[in-house]
């Protein structure tokens, strides 16, 4: 069968790469993605030849005035020979402190490098054939040092060979039919490849990925490296580096050139990888109807908080005797307010507790639990919806929230609080908030199910925007909500409050359009939906509009 590429180009000004969770896990799906935060410390992976400026510059900066780094050179076919190149090589770059091989690597030496990693700040794994680095410290303590290394703010440097094996299913050789072998996991879920464009590598490392499901393909040019920090990764030098995702039952296999400058989020392409094995397409609900069985949803649009939307909250989560639940984890740790919301304060209600738990080992903690069990009301914070997926994927959370509302609470939330509740997820790329559908992250927790929410919608001019949305996936229900406004979902009911209005979009207004002749501006893209002002309600399974 021959195989089908998509190759996505995109502008060299772009300051970050044009982007692409299931928690409301349907049959057969499984995404598990649990250092979502990524790597600790630095990698810096080089296609071999040329070393850019950029990574002498981080190397130097991470050494300091003391720091030393070690020569791991056993890649070479003359490993003494390479060491002494390498430490001249880096000491003609102002690395001053180094540790290069001056014997064989018999045992006594090996046991001298691992002690040297202990103290290091960082290590320099030199070209060569990778299988011979593999092969030189099997069944040694060196994987498991340099992670230690990372775990310490350390910085790995690879090139050529030294880029291979980070990962751990490496490709040891081939040409286009490539010969695997293990490397050490350094960058999960990763194939790495070298010299790519150079060497014409493309077919080898579509064919690695192809036959390991899960995985992302990573090619580097020489005088090119990706540094990665955390979770993100940036592209250096005078080449470029290629991601590579896997085809599935509902995707083709996709090529994705970053120029140098580019930046990426690593941990995204890798839940897309996982994504794609389920086989289950994100954007096709299996929900019987867009409507909530039991409990009720306030899904605010952003911007102000009106009295009466306030007040009907409080309202549906019991008045006085009401337990509010505030979530803000849709910011980052360190940004996050943990104070209750201002719209809350003065409240007469039972209780407000604010959870800042993420992950699984806190958010599974008792007292986490026990509030939960408790709450008649769940308020999810603004932010970043992206942010929420990766603070309560594969946790009891879910499972607890969906237990508001089956004894008859509300869940209800603004901004990103307001999108996450679709069972599809919009604007949810870590890097920006102007991809409508960034693969990996496109899966809501489904409190309104076969919905796709958007806020901020009129005053932002964001109507043309998910018109893409559902043009590729009728069987969702578009909604947009303007700020300063909520809908109130009762079953297949939502009524509108507040200041303004809400926007509904069927796939069935865009059936007749093909994709690429869809409007592109506000104006153009406001005939396609059924607008509905504040004290109107609708039907969203006819979407039925009526006046109250």
């Amino acid at each position: 069968m021959r195989r089908r590429f998509v190759i996505r180009f995109f502008l060299l000004a772009m300051a970050f790469v044009y982007p692409f969770c299931a928690l409301r896990v349907r049959a057969g799906e499984t995404v598990h993605l649990s250092d979502s935060g990524g790597i600790r410390g630095t990698i810096i992976a080089l296609g071999g030849g040329e070393v850019p400026d950029e990574v002498w510059g981080r190397l130097r900066q991470q050494l300091g005035d003391d720091g030393t780094v070690v020569i791991l050179p056993d890649a070479a076919e003359d490993p003494m020979r390479a060491s002494e190149e390498a430490e001249l090589w880096l000491q003609s770059h102002e690395v001053r402190k180094v540790t290069g091989r001056t014997a064989v690597l018999d045992e006594t030496v090996k046991a001298g490098v691992l002690e040297s990693l202990r103290t290091a700040r960082a290590v320099w794994i030199c070209g060569g054939q990778q299988s011979r680095l593999a092969e030189a410290w099997q069944g040694t303590a060196m994987e498991a040092s340099l992670q230690q290394l990372l775990e310490r703010g350390g910085m790995i440097v690879g090139t050529s060979a030294g880029t291979a094996i980070l990962s751990k299913r490496m490709i040891a050789s081939g040409t286009e039919q490539p010969q695997m072998s293990t490397g050490w996991d350094l960058l999960p879920d990763t194939i790495l490849d070298q010299h790519f464009t150079e060497r014409s590598r493309l077919a080898r490392s579509c064919m690695a990925v192809g036959n390991h499901p899960g995985c992302v393909g990573l090619g580097i040019d020489e005088a090119t490296g990706i540094i990665v920090q955390g979770r993100e990764f940036q592209v250096v030098g005078r080449g470029r580096a290629t991601v590579i995702l896997g085809a599935c039952a509902y995707r083709e296999q996709e090529i994705i050139p970053l120029s140098s400058g580019a930046r990426a989020d690593l941990t995204q392409f890798r839940r897309a990888a996982r994504r794609r094995v389920t086989g289950i397409d994100p954007g096709i609900t299996k929900a019987a109807s867009v409507s909530v069985s039991s409990g009720s949803l306030v899904i605010v649009g952003g911007g102000a908080m009106p009295q009466d939307v306030v007040d009907r909250f409080i309202e549906l989560a019991g008045g006085e005797q009401a337990s509010i639940v505030v979530l803000p984890t849709a910011t980052p740790r360190d940004e996050t307010d943990l104070r209750v919301p201002g719209f809350l304060r003065q409240a007469k209600i039972k209780r407000v507790t604010v959870l800042n738990q993420r992950g699984k080992s806190e958010v599974e903690s008792a007292e986490f639990r026990e509030v939960l069990e408790e709450a008649t009301g769940i308020w999810f914070g603004g932010g970043r919806q992206w942010n929420f997926v990766d603070a309560y994927e594969n946790t009891e959370a879910i499972a607890a929230f969906q237990a508001v509302l089956s004894r008859g609470g509300v869940i209800a939330g603004s901004s990103a609080g307001a999108t996450i509740q679709g069972e599809f997820l919009v604007r949810g790329h870590p890097l920006g908030n102007t991809v409508m559908m960034a693969e990996g992250y496109e899966r809501g927790f489904s409190f309104l199910p076969g919905s796709a929410i958007d806020q901020h919608f009129a005053q932002r001019q964001r109507q043309a925007d998910l018109l893409a949305v559902i043009h590729r996936h009728p069987g969702l229900l578009g909604i947009g909500l303007d700020e300063g406004t909520a809908i109130v979902v009762r079953q297949s009911k939502a009524e509108v409050i507040g200041q303004h209005s809400a926007h509904f979009l069927s796939g069935k207004q865009l059936a007749a359009i093909p994709a690429g002749e869809l409007p592109t501006s506000a104006e153009d893209a406001k005939t396609f939906y059924v607008t509905v002002k504040t004290g109107g309600a609708i039907d969203l399974g006819t979407l039925k509009a009526d006046q109250l």
